[in-house]
């Protein structure tokens, strides 16, 4: 099982997500180590270092409520641009928010559904069903880093990131066991993602593709 899901991971990138990762780096991977996760999947100097669970919610906005053992650590800065930093923001949420889901084992939980659509949205829902199917959810540090962020011509956002999963494991819900894995070049994981604004004044998720032991993202 893959810690995180594929996503897109299967397609070849677009030649807009290639050379966007290309700009910020190199590239490369997936959410999830092969074979030893379960796989699912967004500037000045403050970074956000977020140690777990709880995000207030605000404007209608659904609050995310995670198990204790579930942290975060994101890398992201702060740009100074309202606009940019409003799409970091939401895709720092998204993220979450697919974590609450599997923690409740709700492949369908309105969380996540908040901050993704199209096809995001789809591939989360798989994602999320496959920890439920394994009746196992996400535990341990996963740290988000090297971002970049384009805002283009049509309004949407293209958005390039790094996860580390080398201290994110499988909890198994029924004997509590956590299958924790060795670090290998697949903890590390690249994704494109493309967000638009929507009616509701949200950046939401509407393409997210990932490639597994990418060299952009090794330590």
């Amino acid at each position: 099982m893959n810690r995180r899901p594929t996503l897109l991971a299967a397609l070849t990138l677009t030649a807009a997500a290639a050379l966007t990762l290309s700009a910020c780096g190199s590239d490369d991977s997936p959410k999830g180590k092969d074979n030893d996760k379960i796989a699912g999947a967004d500037t000045g100097s403050d970074t956000s270092a977020s140690p777990t669970a709880s995000a207030p919610a605000s404007a209608g906005r659904p609050k995310i409520d995670l198990p204790s053992d579930v942290t975060y650590e994101f890398e992201w800065k702060k740009t100074g641009d309202a606009q940019k930093d409003a799409v970091l923001s939401d895709a720092e949420q998204r993220i979450r928010a697919v974590d609450m889901a599997i923690a409740r084992q709700d492949p369908l939980d309105k969380g996540y559904r908040f901050y993704s659509e199209g096809t995001a949205a789809a591939e989360s829902q798989k994602y999320i069903r496959e920890f439920v199917d394994h009746k196992a959810r996400t535990t341990g540090l996963t740290r988000y880093y090297n971002e970049s962020l384009t805002i283009k011509d049509d309004g949407t956002a293209a958005l390039v990131y790094c996860e580390d999963q080398s201290k994110a494991f499988n909890k198994f819900l029924k004997t509590g066991k956590t299958d924790v894995t060795p670090v290998t070049k697949d903890s590390y994981v690249v994704y494109a993602g493309t967000l638009r604004k929507n009616d509701k004044g949200v950046w939401v998720t509407e393409r997210l593709i990932s490639q597994r032991g990418s060299a952009k993202c090794q330590p």
